[in-house]
């Protein structure tokens, strides 16, 4: 797994709620224009499954495969396994986010730098 990562000064569990709130994507996600879970929900959870509307192509289907609350969580895209997304507490108000790339995507690392700085400036402080 390829990683870029960043520091944020705010509470780890804010910074988690960014990752999973779907209305949110589109605002840190450079390729994703939206996305929905198949349940109707609008916050991602443990083995969700729904569609992600890319910028570019058809919407393709996911399915959360890793789940720890709060923490981090991991899908497939289309059958394929993708990102993953983590938090790690640095102490009360601050938190380090890692996005990571399978190791066969290293092009799409530019995408996730982009990723975690977008988080760093939409976090609540």
């Amino acid at each position: 797994m390829w990683w870029r990562s960043t520091e944020i000064d705010a509470p780890a569990e804010a910074v988690f709620a960014l990752l999973a709130d779907l209305d949110r994507w589109p605002e840190w996600g450079p390729t994703v224009r939206g996305g929905e879970l198949d349940d109707g929900g609008r916050r991602l959870h443990a083995e969700a499954t729904g569609r992600v509307r890319p910028v570019v192509g058809p919407s393709l289907p996911f399915a959360v495969t890793d789940w720890v609350e709060g923490r981090e969580w991991a899908w497939q895209v289309g059958g394929v396994p993708a990102t993953t997304h983590r938090v790690t507490p640095l102490g009360h108000h601050r938190c380090r986010v890692s996005l990571g790339a399978p190791v066969w995507a290293a092009a799409y690392l530019p995408v996730l730098e982009v990723a975690v700085r977008r988080l760093a400036r939409l976090a609540p402080t």
